[in-house]
């Protein structure tokens, strides 16, 4: 079933640009298991990217390379033209590519606010003594980064639960707080690991509604990983599909969608 029924604006605020994103014969693998092999794509500068594929694909150790979780034994990244080696999640994080999990990682007995300001903490330049003693460059910062906070949750409709534990919101608002921390650290490109999984409906409805918006009033290059074919086709400008590690397709929407060899391993008549 179609869940996601928002489409992108024929009138995009952001027109999508060169590659900000290149990944040239990925290869990774664990001990004897190859998660990934020879994989190459790019992401354009502004647009919505899907990654696709059955489970066990390496749609997530993909992410994680991207981020520097894992390291390549093979291939290269380039990234807004510098190709990167030794990256590491930090170092990711700092040149501008955000993160959220599959798994909701949020700090539970924090509050809605609390959450979404740890996203800042990247952009902190005040010492650990200028901060205990609130000298003027901490409470500069702190002020500037709380005018960004309020903006977000502002952007996301969570003002009303901005005070409220985070253990105490039901699953979709959850998942909604966890982008919000990764919008604070004010990325150029965001990388979503399964954004609606568990979701009912309506909350995916939501959440695509968000992602959309992300890309377009902040200009933010999306890369999701998805397994609602509404959803991907519905948000994607181009998706890449992957299946036992290596890529099998890659292309727009309909384009994926009449691939003969993504039909007959992912997408199959049942989809």
């Amino acid at each position: 079933m179609n869940t996601a029924v928002l489409q992108t604006s024929p009138q995009r605020a952001f027109a999508i640009g060169a590659p900000i994103l290149e990944l040239d014969s990925i290869s990774l693998s664990f001990g004897g298991v190859q998660a990934l092999t020879n994989i190459s794509f790019n992401v354009l500068e502004h647009e919505i990217r899907a990654i696709i594929g059955p489970n066990g694909a390496g749609k997530s150790s993909m992410l994680n390379v991207i981020n520097g979780v894992y390291q390549p034994q093979q291939g290269s990244i380039t990234y807004r033209g510098d190709r990167l080696a030794g990256m590491t999640p930090t170092r990711a994080a700092n040149m501008g590519i955000s993160r959220t999990f599959q798994n909701i990682a949020l700090f539970k007995g924090m509050s809605v606010l609390d959450n979404i300001m740890a996203g800042c903490s990247l952009r902190v330049n005040a010492t650990f003594l200028e901060t205990a003693l609130q000298l003027p460059r901490a409470r500069r910062e702190e002020a500037e980064h709380r005018e960004v906070v309020e903006e977000i949750i502002e952007f996301l409709e969570i003002e009303h639960i901005r005070k409220t534990p985070v253990r105490r919101l039901p699953y979709g608002l959850q998942k909604r707080v966890e982008l919000g921390r990764a919008l604070a650290a004010q990325p150029k490109i965001l990388l979503l690991d399964e954004p609606m999984a568990g979701m009912n409906i309506e909350e995916k409805q939501d959440m695509c509604r968000f992602i959309l918006d992300v890309n377009d009033h902040y200009g933010t290059t999306v890369l999701l990983i998805e397994h609602d074919m509404g959803v991907v086709m519905d948000l994607s400008d181009r998706v890449v599909v992957l299946d036992y590690g290596k890529k099998i397709g890659d292309g727009t929407p309909s384009e994926v969608r009449a691939n003969q060899d993504v039909i007959d391993a992912y997408l199959g008549v049942a989809h």
